[in-house]
């Protein structure tokens, strides 16, 4: 198993025909075991033998994509998910498929699958786009927007806790930093977390001859366990949070930064409980005497 590593850029994590491939069965770092994350540009299709992980799949982009799966009784399906222009253009469709499936994906375009160990399986379920929550989070600078895929009040899952955020170009998220690394019931989780982040010309911006999108992460320890990242993050980029405080997370001038988020831990219950870090939880008072980012909701 490798060292301890927690931020992997744009095709460090590829393999065979994944664009990133990050296995809690055979993690990327030392002590990585909750959660598992799979983006691929589809070229031909691409199948996942069945195992012990429970899967939300959707499209980052492109046209669309055909989901066939066998569950574990010996039913089948196909599910087809709508496209969508990018990251940056809404929620999409997406597919829940429970532990012990065989799955065949095909179509075309970017497609993203967040993973985690499952001990017990659910039954298959499909959102479409329409039904998804859409979330404003924070306000001002703040300004956030959230597609909630996989939370545990809108997902009957496992383990597996996943979601989108979209910020907007100068904006921030992740603020006041936060930590879920330890299990308090009502109060804290102990999760771990990926993030995997896309970085593109602001909607509101013409687009120039030339570009780099960039953003920032900031990562760093609460207790004696050593975690401190501070990153430059461009498209492709992963980073892994194992325990600790996290946030806040930037979009560049003139940048809209997305992330894909994928949780999961060993409580006894499934459920997102954060801390707010002491000396930023007065951040949130500040909210209440600012707007939305009106750039946002970002839809189609």
């Amino acid at each position: 198993m490798a060292a301890q590593k927690w931020f992997f850029r744009d095709k460090e994590l590829a393999h065979s025909e994944w664009d990133v491939h990050i296995d809690p069965l055979n993690p990327p770092t030392a002590g990585w075991q909750y959660t598992g994350l799979r983006v691929a540009t589809l070229k031909n299709t691409i199948t996942i033998a069945p195992d012990s992980l429970e899967r939300v799949l959707f499209p980052l982009d492109g046209p669309g994509l055909s989901i066939s799966y066998t569950t574990s009784d010996g039913k089948s399906a196909t599910q087809s998910l709508r496209g969508r222009a990018s990251v940056f253009h809404g929620p999409a469709d997406f597919l829940y498929l429970p532990r012990d499936t065989h799955i065949t994906i095909s179509g075309s375009g970017r497609i993203a699958i967040g993973e985690a160990p499952a001990k017990n399986s659910k039954a298959p379920s499909f959102t479409p786009k329409e039904k998804v929550q859409v979330l404003l989070r924070g306000a001002g600078k703040e300004s956030r927007q959230v597609h909630n895929y996989g939370m545990p009040d809108t997902l009957d899952a496992d383990r597996l806790v996943v979601c989108e955020v979209i910020v907007p170009s100068g904006n921030w998220s992740g603020a006041p930093a936060h930590k879920h690394d330890c299990y308090i019931p009502g109060k804290e989780s102990n999760l771990e977390e990926i993030y995997y982040f896309e970085v593109a010309v602001s909607r509101s911006t013409s687009h120039p001859a030339q570009s780099s999108p960039f953003g920032y992460f900031r990562g760093f320890s609460a207790d004696d366990r050593p975690y401190d990242v501070t990153e430059e993050v461009r498209c492709g980029d992963v980073a892994l949070v194992p325990y600790g405080w996290h946030g806040p997370t930037a979009a560049g001038p003139g940048y809209d930064l997305y992330f894909f988020n994928v949780m999961a831990g060993p409580d006894p219950d499934r459920s997102w409980n954060a801390t707010d870090h002491p000396d930023q939880a007065w951040i949130r008072e500040t909210w209440n005497s600012q707007p939305t980012d009106p750039r946002l909701p970002y839809g189609e």
